[in-house]
């Protein structure tokens, strides 16, 4: 452990999680905490809490901006639990100076994803800082659903079940990437900034039996699947060739030596699903327009328990490990 923060220790990762369990889990020790899932289950099982900060940089970029990405993202959280999203709190730190039109673009593109949701901003703070105090604007929202499937969690995956993505991987983080350093792109590339709840109430609507889901944010579907793997003791065996990743987040990755599984999404989550309900699961995700790419990419097994092992083409496989140090800080 660190004597000073790093940015590595923001990233979703191995330093990340390190952080969290040496200093905060070990101060606010207790069980419902422990179960590291994407929000508690608390009131006997009725309800699902979330919170999540918001200090993404550019404020503004394709497919998103940060104001859509508060509530999806505390939204989905809520989703992951099988949970209706139904009462937002929304509180702003602003940098004095700040544009009015920008502050409200963003609270519109809010409103308009809260309608997604049917849910409703019932409180709020605001505060407003001095110049160089804090860069432009940050946003937090905490989050309380109704849980309409109990049941879900990713401390229960067994050999049983198998593993599936919504989507194609990797496009928020590409494409703030892209953003940031000015990188023209002759591409429809955007964020995949999405809210989930929809689809997953298809998916309970339809029955299906959905063991865990998990939104993959910082660290990507790497990071979900290496804590998947931990929680529920088990080995994760993945078929590189099934994960789904578009030409162009391909092409960024090789210019610049990324991971796929290693960029945050913001409308992409990781489910694990009974075998016999699995292509059925497929099937109604790819009823949704931006679910086209909806794949079974794994299943579980016993082989090397606590590892995720990613499999080739070509017969090969290695252990996918957690991604570590400073990949892409401020990407939500």
């Amino acid at each position: 452990m660190t004597k000073t923060i790093t940015l590595a220790q923001g990233n979703g990762g191995e330093e990340n999680n390190e952080l969290i369990s040496k200093i905060f889990y070990k101060a606010f020790k207790n069980e419902i905490l422990e179960r590291s899932e994407d929000a508690a289950v608390i009131h006997g099982g009725k309800l699902a809490f979330s919170t999540d900060s918001f200090t993404v940089s550019p404020l503004f970029f394709a497919g998103a901006d940060i104001g859509k990405l508060a509530v999806c993202g505390t939204c989905n959280d809520l989703a992951m639990m099988g949970a209706k999203p139904k009462y937002l709190t929304c509180s702003v730190i602003i940098e004095e100076g700040f544009e009015v039109e920008s502050l409200e673009r963003i609270v519109e593109s809010m409103k308009r994803e809260l309608e997604i949701n049917s849910a409703m901003v019932v409180s709020g703070d605001t505060k407003v800082v001095p110049r160089g105090s804090v860069d432009k604007i940050f946003i937090n929202t905490t989050g309380i659903g109704e849980i309409t499937k109990q049941g879900i969690s990713s401390n229960s995956i067994t050999t049983d079940d198998v593993i599936l993505v919504n989507r194609d991987i990797g496009c928020h983080g590409a494409t703030i990437f892209a953003a940031r350093e000015g990188i023209e792109l002759s591409s429809a590339l955007k964020s995949d900034c999405n809210s989930l709840y929809p689809q997953v109430k298809a998916l309970l609507d339809a029955d299906v039996k959905i063991t865990a889901m998990r939104d993959a944010t910082r660290g990507g579907v790497g990071a979900v699947l290496n804590e998947w793997a931990k929680q529920s003791d088990i080995c994760i065996e993945v078929e590189e060739d099934s994960i789904p990743v578009s030409d162009e987040v391909k092409g960024i990755c090789e210019m610049l030596g990324f991971e796929a599984t290693s960029l945050a999404n913001e409308g992409t989550f990781v489910l694990a699903v009974k075998k016999e309900d699995a292509k059925r699961a497929v099937e109604i995700l790819k009823g949704f327009d931006v679910c086209s790419k909806a794949a079974l990419i794994g299943s579980v097994t016993e082989k090397h328990k606590k590892k995720v092992i990613l499999k080739s083409g070509w017969g090969t496989s290695r252990f996918l490990e957690t991604p570590s140090g400073e990949l892409l800080p401020r990407i939500c």
